[in-house]
């Protein structure tokens, strides 16, 4: 019984020290990240491509590295395709830290569904975005997208 109970209170002493305090940074990230999936769901190319920094870097771990216009180019393609997924952060997962006199780092899962065969398909991938900050406005200048 001792042991089960050292064990439950290890388990619950990680999930506590794993657990990100929120902060007003973690909120802006938290609503950036809304807004640009937000558009991504709705396939709005002019949001999306406004959201991402003409600098961007997108390294995927399959698909290899993609500037920014290689990105926009694919993905005017891919939101014309009709099963094109939608995405939707995985609750819980999404961490933030700042980087001085720059943005921050966002780092988490998400989950990507499509329909194949009248039926939902869905993965569950990470991903790290970096963001920048400025004259007051937020863009993702950097994109890490693994664990496909």
């Amino acid at each position: 019984m001792r042991t089960v109970a050292i064990a439950f209170a290890l388990l619950l002493l990680s999930t506590t020290a794993s657990a990100q305090t929120r902060t007003p940074l973690y909120d802006e990230i938290a609503a950036m990240d809304k807004k640009m999936f937000d558009a991504f769901n709705a396939r709005d190319i002019k949001l999306v491509s406004l959201l991402f920094d003409k600098s961007l870097e997108f390294y995927h771990d399959r698909g290899g590295l993609a500037d920014y216009g290689q990105t926009i180019k694919q993905l005017r393609e891919n939101f014309s395709r009709p099963n094109w997924p939608t995405r939707e952060l995985v609750p819980g997962t999404m961490e933030v830290f700042p980087i001085k006199d720059y943005g921050a780092i966002q780092t988490g899962s998400h989950r990507f569904c499509h329909e194949e065969n009248g039926k939902q398909d869905c993965g569950v991938f990470k991903f790290l975005h970096v963001w920048q900050k400025k004259n007051g406005n937020w863009t993702i200048t950097r994109v890490v997208s693994y664990d496909h």
